[in-house]
């Protein structure tokens, strides 16, 4: 999983599909980093499975309990119609691409 810490408060993390998707979202738990932000770019994820949506709601409320924000971006059609068909569009925040997302966690961040 390429995670780049794009500062000290976000990271940036690459995600692939199954069987590594549940390993690199597992990972971005463990990381541990104090009140730090996600970016997860989904560009080569191509489908998500019901394991796949437990471990994104999972990691979504391990970061809100540290008051650090996850964004999702990137979104193939045939992802985003699992998330629009399991309502998960209105619980994550979702962008249309990494530097959009990274622009609103700093503005999140200044203002």
């Amino acid at each position: 999983m390429p995670v780049e810490k794009w500062s000290d408060s976000i990271v940036v993390v690459h995600l692939a599909d199954d069987p590594q998707f549940s390993d690199d979202i597992e990972a971005v738990e463990r990381l541990g980093l104090p009140a730090s932000s996600a970016v997860l770019d989904f560009a080569a994820v191509h489908f998500l499975n019901s394991s796949n949506l437990a471990s994104l709601l999972r990691l979504r409320r391990h970061l809100g309990e540290r008051q650090a924000k996850m964004i999702v971006c990137n979104i193939a059609n045939p992802v985003w119609g699992t998330l629009l068909l399991t309502g998960l569009d209105k619980i994550l925040q979702i962008s249309e691409n990494v530097p959009t997302a990274l622009a609103t966690l700093q503005v999140g961040e200044t203002g």
